[in-house]
């Protein structure tokens, strides 16, 4: 895009081109956006003051991220750029634990999203998927031999999902035999996450199900958020991609944590079903 070009757009169509540079590179400096788009840095930051007031990014000192912090969830479009090759190793490893004939919940994280990308070859039918996340939905909507539950709500753009009060009383009406689940950051035995709405339906989410399980890349061990979720307890089971490091692994052993690590395939190689477990192939069980 020229200065030229820049300068002549409208605050809207600006501030959404700047939007979709962040969401897509990560970060930027207020600089580097005023030269981008040929206009002032008071103006560059008002429009980062309206997009950070929208949810889509953050400001810090000098510039502006798409990336998370412990009070800030990224929007959806920049996490389904984010780890794609760490949350399909774990995605693999998760189809394996569903059975023609269940019922299972999908959150609206990204991660759980690549189960339900997986769900459209259509082997794993009759099912029943219950899900809050737009994006599984349609993904799922046409599908045979999956019965589809869409749980509602108030419609969150930032997550593309349903969440409020009447999302959570429609969770808990619901009975099903395994919720797969991820969240922001894992630490000290506890899962975090840092929006209030969005632990609210996790929890009930998890209340509803026979089993749980909770789907995370290695980014999110050994960091926090500024809402406590659950113990990790709460799960029955922790999948993990193999770039979590020894130290994040031995917190996980020391709280008594089931948890196994699935190999991530290569991008030029095809993508397999199946996770690698840690510790020499068993669960792994900690202690503290």
């Amino acid at each position: 895009m020229s200065s030229s070009t820049g300068a002549q757009q409208g605050p809207a169509a600006r501030q959404a081109a700047m939007a979709e540079q962040v969401l897509a590179e990560g970060s930027a400096t207020a600089a580097e956006l005023a030269e981008r788009f040929g206009v002032s840095l008071m103006t560059i930051h008002r429009d980062l003051d309206e997009l950070e007031r929208q949810g889509i990014v953050r400001k810090f000192r000098g510039g502006v991220t798409a990336q998370p912090s412990g009070v800030f969830e990224s929007n959806v479009e920049y996490r389904l750029k984010t780890m794609r090759a760490e949350k399909a190793a774990v995605a693999d490893r998760a189809l394996a634990l569903i059975e023609p004939g269940m019922a299972i919940m999908l959150d609206d994280s990204t991660t759980t999203l690549e189960i339900a990308r997986r769900l459209r070859n259509g082997e794993i039918t009759p099912l029943t998927v219950v899900t809050n996340f737009l994006q599984a939905i349609n993904l799922l909507s046409d599908q045979r031999g999956i019965h589809l539950m869409a749980l509602g709500g108030d419609y969150d753009p930032l997550h593309s999902s349903f969440l409020g009060v009447s999302c959570v009383e429609a969770v808990q009406s619901l009975r099903v035999d395994v919720c797969f689940a991820s969240t922001s950051a894992v630490h000290g035995g506890y899962a975090y996450h840092q929006e209030q709405h969005i632990v609210s339906v996790k929890r009930a989410m998890l209340d509803s199900a026979a089993r749980g399980v909770l789907l995370i890349d290695h980014t999110k061990l050994a960091r926090t958020a500024l809402h406590r979720v659950v113990p990790l307890s709460r799960f029955d089971l922790l999948l993990v991609d193999d770039g979590a490091s020894p130290e994040a692994l031995r917190d996980l052993d020391e709280h008594k944590v089931t948890y196994e690590v699935c190999a991530t395939v290569p991008a030029s190689e095809p993508q397999g079903r199946a996770g690698h477990r840690g510790g020499g192939g068993d669960d792994r069980t900690g202690t503290t």
